[in-house]
């Protein structure tokens, strides 16, 4: 970051990962969007759930988009002090959190996945 560059002048980066001590603010604020579908966000679908190789306790959340071709990913910890536990069909997320997808294999996953997805269940759905 050069001198006089803030926070808001910064490029944003993808993917979007957190880190734990953010996790539960951020995940809480992308749970209760999940299903508002508003102008700024973007729907993504869950893809692909698996747990890290360098992380004890810790599960990744892939969501893409209906084509595939971009995707958001999410953290979050096995144990935790919260309730708030639900995995969604669906979250909507801010279109700058989300990454590009170039291998065109995994673009062609992710789009299959996310439109299976799609028919077989309502975005709030817990899975």
């Amino acid at each position: 970051m050069s001198r006089g560059e803030g926070p808001a002048e910064r490029e944003p980066t993808a993917p979007n990962y957190f880190s734990l001590e953010a996790l539960t603010v951020d995940m809480a604020q992308t749970d209760t969007d999940a299903g508002t579908g508003s102008d700024d966000t973007v729907r993504v679908w869950l893809v692909e759930r698996t747990y890290s190789d360098d992380e004890q306790n810790l599960i990744i959340l892939t969501y893409a988009t209906l084509d595939g071709e971009r995707y958001f990913r999410k953290e979050r910890a096995l144990t935790s002090f919260t309730d708030v536990r639900d995995t969604t069909a669906a979250v909507d997320v801010d279109d700058g959190n989300l990454g590009t997808v170039d291998d065109p294999d995994l673009r062609e996953q992710y789009a299959a996945e996310a439109e299976r997805m799609a028919e077989v269940h309502d975005p709030d759905d817990v899975i």
